[in-house]
């Protein structure tokens, strides 16, 4: 069957970075948005770039308590009524930092397990980060799949088993490890960001990438990039060559995407 706006999931990270991260999912029938690491303000202004409106969101899906991730959530949620998910843990970590809400409105989303949204299929898995109980999404339609994979120090076996093959990604390709060795950051903070509950470097996500990506797979975006210790165009060069070199099939049978910490990408269609 021909694939149409109507029946497939469409799909705009709206910002990522170590500042803030927001992406935008939604089909006929269901929109969510996954974190809000913005002010209400600059989400509403961010949404309204790809002509969409906060008032036509179901639901917001939170991955940790991390300030970049939640800092909007709770003003989007009491403006717009929204339903927000996340695991017990996390709920303990950010309930404080959200304000006050409707009992009506809180939403244990456990890790492993799959929640049925409309007519969105989201499976959430663990992930290896600094944060209390750190969990991502994939999001399915119909035969369809979108993996959001950041925040984690490494991507071990089962979480390869767990987002193989996916037609589009959102993965993590935080610093560049020359940049951030040479950088201004304490050594303390270098070492949490290169450890295991830390980041993927360019180069740790392009050779888990390699190890991911399939026959399916036709974007990938890269996500989550540090402020201070990465350029855009570096990140995008090191993950081409490496996944060049990886013959993958990078810019023939997919292609890589960038992201921006404070502009949305074109809405595309799965």
């Amino acid at each position: 069957m021909m694939q149409t706006e109507q029946s497939g999931l469409r799909i705009s990270v709206l910002a990522s970075g170590s500042t803030g991260n927001i992406t935008y999912i939604e089909t006929d029938q269901t929109k969510v948005l996954v974190d809000c690491g913005f002010s209400g303000k600059k989400a509403v202004e961010l949404m309204t770039k790809i002509g969409r409106r906060p008032e036509d969101l179901d639901a917001i899906l939170v991955t940790h308590e991390h300030t970049d991730h939640i800092k909007g959530v709770g003003i989007l949620a009491r403006k717009y009524d929204l339903d927000i998910y996340a695991n017990e843990k996390t709920w303990q970590a950010m309930e404080p930092k959200l304000g006050k809400l409707k009992i009506e409105q809180k939403h244990h989303f456990s890790k492993e397990k799959t929640l049925t949204l409309g007519d969105i299929d989201i499976s959430s898995f663990g992930v290896s980060h600094d944060a209390i109980d750190p969990q991502f999404y994939t999001f399915q339609k119909n035969d369809k799949r979108f993996v959001m994979l950041t925040d984690t120090g490494y991507v071990s076996d089962r979480m390869r088993g767990l987002v193989k093959d996916a037609d589009a990604y959102l993965f993590e390709s935080n610093h560049d490890l020359s940049m951030l060795r040479m950088g201004k950051y304490p050594w303390s903070l270098k070492q949490r960001i290169i450890g295991d509950k830390g980041h993927l470097s360019n180069e740790d996500g392009a050779l888990a990438l390699a190890e991911i990506i399939g026959d399916n797979t036709k974007r990938v975006y890269l996500g989550h990039l540090s402020k201070e210790n990465n350029i855009k165009e570096v990140a995008h060069q090191t993950v081409e060559d490496i996944l060049l070199r990886k013959d993958t099939g990078v810019n023939e049978r997919f292609q890589l995407y960038d992201t921006d910490p404070a502009e949305p990408c074109p809405l595309f269609i799965l």
